[in-house]
């Protein structure tokens, strides 16, 4: 592998604030707790995973929205900061900028409550507009946080121009279109894959099994992210359990995303899918053992040096 490549990722997706609450526990519906704590950062999966990218080795590239609010600057620096191309990122007067509240508990579990603002209006005009963008990527990431016409517009180009797809379907669609699942990759998480299969999916055995029925559905390739049980990766339907990275859990917001974000830039540089998922099996574990989404996230040299 030449540690030179700087594979050109581009990322289709959400630009949030993150306002996160740290408590003992989550509450229960109608409970009401006292928190730990509260802090602010930059956030939203498809941001998280073009940092993620970025600082795995990457050229990246965001495709975007945010606001006319006084997060929308910040936003924008702090792609800028982490060396993401933001030329195809549109401030749209009229909106807020997306703003995702977060609940993390002691054992480092979250919930999380999504407000789309300018990223409602990612449109698919601004996706078509950025077509030479995708045209000349290594690979295209989306995720489910934009409008879903925007999304399959995305891949539709990607798959003409002959550009890799890896899809994050977070959060699962509650209709699931024939065209979604056709990409190079499908990356859920254990609960996603359940409700794209509508199969049980709680141990490594299920794991495999949802795998595979993710390629009949569509997916070329499928890897289910199963955090303290590493990882599932499904090639022509042949499922391989990927062990987990043993870390102290601190906060798993932004996991899945520095696991999507680390694959992506790995998968370019060796070709190799498997030894993709165990670099990004580490990047996954580095994230859940910081705090925070973007500032829990390795660079290169860190999840080089753990794996």
């Amino acid at each position: 592998m030449n540690s030179l490549f700087s594979p050109r990722i581009t990322v289709l997706g959400s630009i949030n604030r993150d306002l996160v609450v740290r408590c003992h526990q989550l509450p229960a519906p109608g409970q009401t707790l006292l928190g730990q704590s509260s802090s602010e950062f930059c956030g939203g999966k498809g941001a998280n995973q073009a940092v993620a990218a970025s600082l795995a080795g990457g050229d990246v590239s965001m495709i975007g929205a945010v606001g006319d609010d006084a997060f929308a600057a910040s936003l924008l620096d702090n792609l800028k900061t982490h060396q993401v191309n933001y030329d195809l990122v549109q401030r749209h007067i009229g909106y807020a900028s997306g703003l995702a509240v977060i609940a993390v508990d002691s054992n480092g579990q979250n919930s999380i409550m999504v407000v789309p603002g300018a990223n409602s209006a990612v449109s698919q005009q601004m996706v078509q507009a950025a077509e030479t963008q995708i045209r000349k990527s290594d690979c295209l990431m989306v995720q489910l946080e934009t409008p879903i016409e925007s999304v399959l517009e995305a891949i539709r180009l990607a798959r003409h121009h002959g550009v890799r797809v890896i899809l994050d379907p977070a959060p699962a669609p509650a209709e699931l279109l024939p065209d979604l699942l056709q990409v190079d990759l499908l990356c859920p998480n254990e609960t996603e894959a359940a409700d794209l299969t509508q199969m049980p999916v709680t141990n490594v055995k299920e794991a495999k099994a949802a795998s595979k029925q993710l390629q009949v559905l569509g997916a070329k390739n499928v890897v289910i992210t199963m955090g303290s049980e590493g990882a599932i990766l499904c090639q022509e339907n042949q499922a391989t359990h990927v062990p987990p990275i043993p870390v102290n859990v601190i906060d798993t917001t932004a996991a899945g995303d520095a696991f999507a974000g680390a694959l992506a830039v790995r998968w370019a540089q060796t070709g190799d899918l498997l030894t993709a998922v165990g670099f990004a099996n580490v990047a996954g574990a580095i994230a859940a053992s910081r705090a925070g989404a973007q500032a829990s996230l390795g660079t290169k040299e860190e999840i080089e040096a753990t794996a």
